[in-house]
């Protein structure tokens, strides 16, 4: 029998309030958690831990939310109580980083504790190494490495999700301890590319919330290290995540962020941020717009040399480049009046491209190609496509790519009557529910 739902208190706090009534006009929305978390980019737990108040929800989710519930912005209204009462409490992560902030105790309350996602951390469970040394720094990136390689083959909502934390709270500590100024730069950047790599992860388990802070927080570590590129990246996730979103004018704003002095970037993180603001502006239905970006991407990425990136920037070779081109190059095709083959000749040589370690960019990849040709050209051409990118989507815990089925599922119908196809929907559907 299903459990009945926990009884909420709304009179602990008007946080504890507001997550009350998300699940009220839930209830008279007939959704369940699942429901109204896909309408939201969320799992189903992420909105049941939101209404019992176990996890932070922010003023955009809030927003979302309301939309997503066509609650005439009563759960907007109410959420300035939320507001007002936080205003009242101590700074959030989101506050402002000052220009300068030493490392050592006093560093703690600022970096160790306020930028990382809350409920996540328990500051009383590690104790922190005395003097920062260079082995510690490495063993980070070594972490970092580790868990981008796993995100990157089994995607970020199995085994990855559940192995970052331990990480995390050791390199928490390692800010918290008392570290040689020549090692400094090196220990903000070694951090913020464990909390980039993280919050990447989030956004592809649809953990939005714990995402977005993770991201913010790498930035800040990055402009404290002084490293442009190391910046770049958490700009460049900031973006997508906000364009996976439905905010794409938010994520254009990131993307053009990233490139403020694109003169102290790779054609590689240059011709990366463009292609966020390719998709960007596909997205708002700005097809000249979106073309150029692509145009402006080919045309920096031309020129990069095997030797001039981090080690973290390899992943962005000939295959991720049409990969990302081609993923704008789809949000363009499926505009009215707008042709097809850009999109089908990027995403057929991305998958052709990429190595088995990147399981998951090439399962994204071929899904939407096998989508686009569903939609626009033969099924019997789109079928081989897209059983080869199940095979690959059935060896993934990735939200995004199960997203990715679900909408060429969607397409299939217009061929109800076709056996192979309706075969293939089946297929879909059990991989799902795995």
């Amino acid at each position: 029998m299903p459990q009945k739902p926990k009884s909420l208190d709304d009179t602990k706090s008007a946080r504890a309030w507001w997550g009350k009534e998300l699940r009220n006009w839930r209830n008279v929305r007939s959704l369940s958690s699942k429901g109204l978390g896909k309408r939201v980019h969320l799992s189903g737990t992420m909105i049941e831990r939101i209404e019992k108040n176990e996890r932070l929800c922010d003023a955009g989710l809030a927003r979302r939310l309301d939309d997503a519930l066509d609650a005439g912005g009563a759960l907007r209204r109410l959420w300035r109580l939320v507001e007002e009462e936080a205003a009242g409490q101590s700074g959030d992560a989101d506050s402002p980083a000052p220009a300068r902030l030493s490392t050592g105790k006093a560093a703690q309350a600022t970096w160790g504790l306020d930028g990382l996602p809350p409920g996540l951390i328990d500051p009383g469970r590690a104790d922190p190494p005395a003097v920062v040394r260079p082995d510690d720094i490495a063993q980070i990136l070594d972490a970092a490495t580790v868990i981008a390689e796993w995100d990157n083959l089994y995607g970020g909502a199995g085994i990855v999700r559940s192995s970052l934390y331990g990480q995390l709270l050791w390199a928490r500590g390692l800010l918290a301890a008392q570290c040689p100024p020549a090692l400094e730069a090196d220990l903000f950047a070694a951090v913020g590319r464990l909390a980039i790599v993280m919050g990447a992860s989030a956004f592809d388990a649809y953990e939005h919330e714990d995402a977005t802070r993770l991201l913010r927080f790498g930035r800040r570590c990055a402009e404290r290290a002084d490293d442009w590129h190391l910046r770049a990246a958490a700009l460049n996730w900031l973006a997508r995540q906000s364009i996976w979103c439905g905010m794409p004018d938010e994520g254009l704003t990131h993307a053009e962020d990233g490139l403020v002095r694109a003169d102290r970037l790779t054609p590689r993180e240059q011709a990366m941020l463009h292609n966020a603001r390719a998709r960007a502006w596909a997205k708002m239905g700005r097809p000249g717009q979106a073309l150029a970006a692509i145009g402006r991407s080919d045309e920096v990425f031309g020129p990069a040399k095997g030797d001039e990136d981090a080690v973290w920037m390899s992943f962005y070779d000939d295959a991720q480049h049409h990969g990302d081109t081609g993923h704008a190059a789809f949000d363009l095709a499926l505009l009215s009046g707008q042709s097809p083959a850009v999109a089908v000749a990027r995403l057929t040589k991305a998958v052709d491209g990429y190595a088995d370690a990147y399981v998951r960019s090439r399962a994204l990849s071929g899904t939407k190609l096998a989508t686009l040709i569903m939609a626009t050209g033969d099924p019997e051409e789109a079928l081989p496509v897209a059983h080869r990118a199940l095979d690959e989507v059935g060896r993934l815990r990735s939200s995004r790519a199960v997203e990715d089925v679900l909408n060429l599922s969607k397409e299939c119908r217009r061929y109800a009557g076709d056996a192979e196809v309706a075969a293939l929907r089946e297929r879909i559907a059990s991989a799902v529910r795995l």
